[in-house]
């Protein structure tokens, strides 16, 4: 199968913001927009083991877990649902929780989502753009107002709520009690050159995710031999013969890809259904294959990178 562009569905969220610039086609929107999802847009085809999201929060969001496979499969379904998150943008003061302050027991832990408490409890930690987050499935946590935040995950859209700040949606307690880990998680990565141009954020047993910065003007060889999802974070070029701007997603399982990189550089999330980063992902191609005819990006824009990048302590 080739490589191609990612289909996209908006979905509203009463956490979610209007303004969604630079990462949608369409930057201000009517209603609350809170998340993007992606998708490979065979009608049919085989099921995917991922699904990659921007997530919009004008809000803090619901604080909420996922079930472990083990849990999911007893409920009839393929797979729990661990995530990660990846930051590209956050204000000041924006937050995130991945866990606990500190051991509860259940008893605990209902009283505290019954009077809403519970929100105190969490291990609230501050987000910068370029932070990188693991959420393993029976993880309780929140996600903060003020961040854009690309997610890849298990494709299970399975939450439990626990607590929803007032607002009027279903909570899950019972169901929360019995797949949460009621502890402390260690949820920061830091990324890991693999090359110059290559770095693992983090692995786990159900995906990879990585970042991959081109320098412009450079032609590059990508081999997805696995199931694998791109997103455009920063810059611009072509993937194949698609343009490759900002807020573009693509997917890609068994097959290569040229991506000729444009004169801002560019940088992609490569996440792939593997325990560990790929070997043979990427290769630069010789300097006689650097240009290709007739190439330029769409209506002549030029794409810049608007995000401020953090390392979390490890240069990329």
């Amino acid at each position: 199968m080739t490589i191609d562009r990612a289909s996209v569905r908006t979905i509203l969220k009463p956490w979610g913001r209007l303004d969604l610039g630079p990462w949608a086609s369409k930057h201000h929107q009517d209603s609350p927009v809170g998340e993007i999802s992606f998708d490979c847009g065979e009608e049919g085809g085989p099921d995917r083991l991922l699904l990659l999201k921007l997530l919009f929060t004008g809000e803090t969001l619901s604080i909420q877990v996922h079930p472990d496979d083990a849990t999911a499969k007893s409920m009839g379904m393929k797979s729990g649902k661990s995530e990660a998150w990846y930051l590209l943008a956050a204000e000041d003061g924006a937050q995130v929780a991945v866990g606990l302050k500190r051991p509860l027991t259940q008893l605990e832990f209902r009283k505290a989502a019954l009077d809403g408490s519970i929100d105190g409890l969490l291990d609230w930690q501050e987000a910068a753009a370029g932070d990188v987050f693991y959420v393993p499935a029976g993880t309780v946590h929140a996600i903060g107002a003020g961040l854009v935040i690309a997610e890849i995950q298990q494709r299970n859209e399975t939450t439990f709520r626990i607590w929803d700040h007032g607002r009027s949606r279903e909570l899950h307690i019972d169901q929360a009690i019995a797949v949460a880990r009621l502890e402390p998680a260690s949820s920061r990565k830091l990324p890991r050159h693999i090359t110059v141009e290559r770095a693992e954020l983090m692995s786990c047993p159900f995906f990879t995710l990585e970042r991959l910065d081109l320098p412009a003007d450079t032609v590059w060889e990508l081999t997805a031999s696995r199931e694998s999802w791109a997103l455009v974070v920063a810059g611009g070029g072509a993937i194949g013969s698609l343009t490759a701007r900002i807020g573009d997603a693509f997917f890609a399982e068994a097959d290569r890809a040229d991506i000729h990189v444009g004169a801002e550089g560019i940088v992609l999330l490569i996440a792939a259904a593997a325990s560990a980063p790929v070997i043979g992902l990427l290769r630069q191609l010789p300097a006689e294959d650097r240009l290709r005819p007739g190439y330029e990006l769409e209506s002549g824009r030029q794409v810049r990178s608007v995000i401020p990048f953090r390392s979390s302590g490890v240069p990329l």
